[in-house]
């Protein structure tokens, strides 16, 4: 099996993975990394990119969460 197929693999399987699920692989993935001692590239990020990555994650295409006008006014209360 080629490292790109696994990685694609692996892609796609994180995508369907609810977010508690992905946190812990995250969580073991830096553990290897710091066994490894391989550096975490987002550790260096600067303020623009975490706001960049930020803004990708909140506004993403496959997110089919929809709100109605009353749901939004409930819970903003000004």
């Amino acid at each position: 099996m080629a490292t790109m197929t696994l990685r694609e693999q692996l892609y796609r399987q994180l995508d369907k993975l609810p977010d508690d699920v992905v946190a812990q692989i995250a969580d073991f993935t830096l553990f290897v990394m710091a066994r490894k001692q391989i550096s975490a590239n987002y550790a260096e990020w600067s303020h623009g990119q975490w706001e960049y990555f930020g803004l990708e994650q909140l506004f993403r295409e496959d997110d089919e969460v929809t709100y109605a006008l009353d749901e939004a006014e409930e819970i903003y209360q000004p």
